[in-house]
């Protein structure tokens, strides 16, 4: 049982899209669909429930996390800092849940979208197969931002307007200036503004430094207006029944 929270774990590195990464897409689809589907007419009690339980998770996975890297004396400013986006959706989901301070929802929704879905569908968990520790905090982290970012939207009733876009578009790159600035003083590489990362990744598609950061920017904007297309075709659907509805009032 203890090689499966080992720092030097020497076991099979993360199956993707094998069995145990399938089942693992399994249950955050089910729990999805409930939010969208099976969850009708949510009282006020039991929103509190949901929240609670999300919050729990989120400090349980984020506490044991680094708590591991801190037995281990492997935390490091250099890498574990919550500076790249899956990081600010994490922390920033965990803050809204707990003070119910939902104003970072609308850039929150495009980065924790937008990012985390990737991760679940692809973990960097490397070297750590499941049901390693490493690869499942992976999974369950990213996957608690998708579900509490559908969560706030679904049940509680927040949307994002295409201004978040805008707003989603400028608050990443004034992010990108800022986490910079800190990989410069600590000889980091948050958000990957200085170098591509170490395994391979969509930016290798994109041309060397800088320039794939340039397209990234483009990139990003095509994936937040994509994020935001459902409440825009929705819009569009309603805009005539709702005239109609005035013209006959």
């Amino acid at each position: 049982m203890n090689q499966y929270f080992a720092i030097d774990y020497q076991g099979p590195a993360f199956d993707l899209f094998g069995p145990g990464h399938l089942l693992a897409l399994a249950i955050v689809g089910s729990i999805i669909a409930f939010l969208f589907w099976g969850w009708r007419d949510p009282t006020e009690t039991g929103k509190e429930r949901a929240r609670w339980i999300l919050v729990g998770a989120f400090l349980l996975v984020e506490v044991s996390y680094h708590g591991w890297l801190f037995y281990y004396d492997a935390w490091n400013v250099q890498t574990h800092l919550p500076l790249h986006l899956c990081s600010f959706s994490i922390w920033g989901s965990l803050y809204m849940l707990i003070a119910r301070d939902y104003r970072p929802y609308e850039i929150l929704y495009f980065f924790g979208l937008g990012g985390a879905t990737q991760a679940i569908l692809t973990p960097a968990a490397g070297d750590f197969g499941l049901p390693h520790f490493r690869a499942i905090q992976t999974l369950s982290s990213h996957s608690l931002v998708v579900i509490t970012l559908i969560y706030l939207t679904v049940i509680v009733g927040l949307r994002p307007t295409w201004r978040s876009v805008i707003k989603a578009m400028i608050a990443i790159n004034v992010l990108m200036v800022i986490v910079t600035c800190i990989n410069l003083l600590i000889d980091g590489n948050y958000m990957y503004t200085l170098r591509k990362p170490d395994t391979a990744s969509l930016f290798d598609l994109l041309g060397p430094w800088p320039w794939y950061l340039f397209w990234t920017e483009f990139l990003a904007f095509g994936l937040f207006a994509l994020l935001y297309l459902p409440f825009a075709l929705r819009d569009r659907i309603r805009a005539p029944a709702i005239t109609r509805q005035r013209g006959e009032s």
